[in-house]
C-alpha cells in the first residue's frame, strides 16, 4: 500500500479544504455533500454526538452556522487510494483555546472530488487541565 501518494494526496487536501470553506461559509449542501450519506456515518462535536447522516443534517440546519476560526497545524495522509486521514487544530475568533478535528474520508464511486466523503469526524476543544 502506497502511503502519501501525491495524486490522492491533491485530492483529499482538495475535499479537506472544500469542507473547511463551506462550515465558515454555513455552506450546508456542500458540507452534505462531502459527508458520507449514510446512517453509519458520525460526528462527534464539542457539545453533541450524531450517529448518523440524518442527525448529523438536523443539527446542521439547527445550529446557525458554525463559530468562525482559522486554521493551525492541519496533517493530512492518504492510505492506498480510497481511504485518509485528516487531523487539524484550530482557533476560534476571540478565543485562545485550540481546537481539534479529525476526520475519517473515504473514496466512494460518486461525488466531486473525486467521491471523497467524511465517514467519520471528532471535535473537541482543549480543556484546562487534565
Amino acid at each position: 500500500m502506497m502511503i502519501d501518494d501525491p495524486a490522492v494526496l491533491a485530492e483529499v487536501t482538495a475535499a479537506f479544504y472544500a469542507y473547511e470553506a463551506a462550515l465558515m461559509g454555513d455552506d450546508i449542501p456542500a458540507m452534505d455533500a462531502l459527508f458520507h450519506d449514510a446512517p453509519t456515518t458520525n460526528r462527534f462535536g464539542v457539545g453533541e454526538v450524531l450517529y448518523g447522516i440524518a442527525a448529523i443534517r438536523e443539527f446542521r440546519h439547527g445550529r446557525g452556522g458554525s463559530p468562525q476560526r482559522r486554521l493551525g497545524h492541519v496533517a493530512i495522509t492518504t492510505y492506498g487510494d480510497r481511504f485518509a486521514t485528516a487531523d487539524a487544530e484550530f482557533f476560534r475568533e476571540g478565543s485562545t483555546r485550540r481546537g481539534r478535528q479529525s476526520q475519517a474520508w473515504v473514496k466512494f464511486a460518486d461525488g466531486d472530488f473525486g467521491g471523497w466523503k467524511v465517514v467519520s469526524a471528532h471535535v473537541s476543544l482543549e480543556g484546562d487541565g487534565h
